[in-house]
């Protein structure tokens, strides 16, 4: 049997707003009176997109509304119970709150992932984002986040190339960086360029313990294997590659 929804209490959330309003309380967060609005907002917009998806087609092959799941959404208000309406042949995908979806929007997932390329720990990002937005994120759900970034950097670095570049400035940079709690020497190997139309281009960045001619070597064949053939001027220091 569907579940009927209750009414939202309208003038319960007039009076508690003015109270807090009063009183200097944030009307956002968990306890605030605005809270239970971001809930009655989603439950709405997952029905309409439940009624359009029951279309005629659909409704000719038997398919229905079929009741409700609930799931908790973590939220920048904190965390939400969800009635998530289905479809009795479970074709229904909402788009708004994906199935599976735990986290409310790819922008708290992109401040993530910004966090964690800027070098913090998935500890530190837990902390921010438990001081920011009242959720508490684990490590594992952090780390299958993060883990997005992976693809999308692999497929950065194995990109084509132009087969010809006016210019190209190839330098090595020394960073400490942090390692098993340790805090170790690494080489980054920066290689830009100039197209033949003016344009800047991070052509690649390689990491190695130290430089020399043979890591260069294998940062020239690499650039070579994705499509360069020709480079006008390569500007470099004339000890790194002896």
């Amino acid at each position: 049997m569907e579940k009927k929804k209750e009414a939202f209490d309208y003038e319960a959330l007039m009076k508690k707003t003015l109270e807090q309003f009063r009183s200097g309380k944030s009307l956002f967060g968990k306890d605030g009176a605005f809270a239970p609005l971001l809930k009655e907002f989603l439950e709405a917009a997952l029905q309409a997109e439940l009624g359009d998806h029951l279309d005629e087609e659909q409704r000719i092959k038997g398919n229905r509304k079929n009741g409700y799941n609930t799931k908790q959404l973590k939220t920048a208000e904190g965390i939400i119970d969800l009635s998530t309406p289905r479809d009795r042949s479970s074709e229904f995908e909402p788009q708004l709150v994906r199935k599976r979806e735990t986290i409310l929007a790819e922008s708290l997932e992109q401040r993530i992932i910004g966090m964690y390329g800027h070098g913090m720990s998935l500890r530190d990002i837990s902390a921010h984002i438990k001081d920011i937005y009242d959720t508490d994120i684990s490590a594992a759900t952090l780390s299958a986040i993060t883990d997005k970034v992976i693809p999308l950097v692999s497929e950065w670095q194995s990109r084509p190339l132009d087969p010809l570049y006016c210019i190209v400035w190839l330098d090595a940079m020394y960073y400490k960086v942090k390692q098993d709690s340790k805090i170790i020497t690494r080489c980054v190997y920066n290689i830009l360029g100039i197209t033949m139309e003016g344009r800047k281009e991070i052509l690649g960045c390689y990491t190695n313990e130290t430089e020399g001619a043979n890591f260069w070597l294998s940062v020239l064949t690499d650039l070579q294997n994705r499509g360069v053939q020709d480079i006008l001027i390569a500007c470099i220091e004339s000890e790194r590659l002896c």
